[in-house]
């Protein structure tokens, strides 16, 4: 049996290395295991997702080291956003000066991030990284949690954490349920270079049967993630490049002249997830193995960080107080917390998400009307954009009244009863269907 750990992390993906990275500076025993090599982890490959951060995630990036390791020329600003609807050239627009915002937000590569949190790690040695390694069972008792390791081996630690995907392994070997969500849609990703400059705006397209979303990176670059019926994917992918350029042309409706495929494309199938439980015994999850979100509202990894900053404090407070650091009462307050913030935004997400893929007639109506209602009426405005930015998230917001008096959100809602629920909160000369001459 190896040496006995404090904390045990499965999975060195972003939520796993910015955990472990948290607790380094704890007089703690930390082992993060992860099946890939360390090469990996110091160079990891560029697989095609920008992550768009928001303010609160740029300061946890912040205190912790990460974000001054990460390259300057692959930061980027987003300074204002557009959302459109079909071939209408109206959109919902949201900008930085209004919101008096240096930026809505930040866009910053996937690879660079877990690059920048390996390198941090790597300044701590005592944090304890077991590469090439794959975790094959995981029992926890009142004492102590236990994982195999594939050589045979036994590891003990006072808290196992499962970050190891929204498809967890830990997560079902632990008995902890989650809903799911498959959209029977992928997201073809890529970079491109493009004639026009995007003025750090970034588009989303909700054109009929596919969503283009255009994400500004420096200088004439953009991160394009077009989304599909999974069964056309593939088609995408093996277009020539003349082709797929001229495809993403002409869904911009030349917006930024003629575009330039930059290396590989990847596909990415979209599945959503929630665990119905956070803890059991001596046992949490964290990141995607928590809440893997659609991507459309950008909340993913921004969810995993707060999630993981939420579990570090409450395990300094417990080792401040001389308390067990995997104590019951500790688990549920950490359990309790991210609940309470990612529920509505699971759920909510996947009502939009819903209601911009749905093609019946009623559906767009609502849409374009709910596109208008956002756009003209300036509580709600700002209730969206605090929620996507993430600026000042300590203070009270419109959106935490709002959610006292939202009802129930199920998985997955149709169009009409969405629209009930819209018009339920709102003032009778407020209603989007009369509001704008819709029936």
């Amino acid at each position: 049996m190896r040496k006995p750990y404090d904390v045990l992390i499965i999975g060195a993906g972003p939520a796993g290395l910015s955990l472990a990275r948290s607790l380094a500076d704890l007089p703690i025993n930390v082992a993060v295991v992860e099946r890939s090599s360390e090469e990996t982890l110091a160079t990891p490959p560029e697989d095609g997702r920008e992550i768009a951060l928001t303010h609160q995630s740029v300061e946890i990036m912040k205190a912790c080291g990460a974000w001054q390791r990460l390259p300057v020329e692959d930061v980027s600003p987003i300074e204002s956003a557009k959302v459109f609807d079909g071939s209408s050239s109206y959109s919902l627009d949201f900008d930085n000066q209004t919101q008096d915002l240096e930026a809505l937000g930040y866009l910053v590569p996937n690879h660079q991030i877990r690059k920048a949190y390996y390198e941090e790690l790597c300044a701590h040695p005592h944090v304890e990284v077991i590469t090439e390694t794959v975790v094959e069972e995981v029992q926890t008792n009142d004492n102590a949690g236990y994982i195999t390791l594939n050589n045979g081996e036994v590891s003990e630690a006072k808290l196992i954490v499962a970050a190891d995907t929204r498809f967890s392994e830990m997560r079902r070997k632990m008995g902890l349920s989650a809903t799911m969500k498959d959209f029977s849609r992928s997201a073809i990703v890529c970079r491109m270079e493009h004639q026009e400059s995007h003025q750090q705006t970034a588009f989303e397209c909700f054109h009929y049967g596919r969503t283009t979303a255009i994400l500004p990176m420096n200088g004439n670059r953009s991160s394009i993630v077009v989304t599909v019926n999974s069964r056309d994917a593939q088609k995408f992918s093996e277009m020539s490049e003349a082709e797929f350029n001229r495809n993403i042309e002409d869904q911009l409706d030349g917006l930024l002249g003629e575009m330039k495929l930059l290396g590989k494309r990847h596909i990415y199938p979209l599945v959503a997830v929630h665990a119905n439980q956070f803890v059991s015994k001596r046992f949490a999850l964290v990141g995607d193995a928590a809440v893997g979100m659609h991507p459309v509202t950008a909340h993913g990894f921004n969810l995993g960080l707060k999630g993981q900053a939420t579990l570090s404090k409450e395990i300094a407070n417990a080792i401040a107080e001389g308390e067990d650091i995997a104590s019951e009462a500790l688990l549920k307050a950490y359990e309790t917390e991210l609940m309470r913030t990612t529920r509505v935004l699971y759920h909510g997400t996947n009502v939009v998400v819903g209601l911009f893929t749905n093609e019946t007639l009623a559906a767009k109506l609502v849409r374009k009307a709910t596109l208008r209602l956002a756009n003209n009426i300036a509580p709600v405005k700002q209730l969206i954009t605090q929620s996507l930015t993430e600026k000042d998230p300590d203070k009270s917001t419109p959106l935490q009244e709002l959610k006292n008096h939202l009802p129930p959100l199920p998985s997955a809602l149709p169009v009409d009863r969405l629209k009930q629920q819209v018009e339920s909160i709102l003032p009778e000369k407020l209603k989007p269907m009369k509001l704008f001459g819709l029936k």
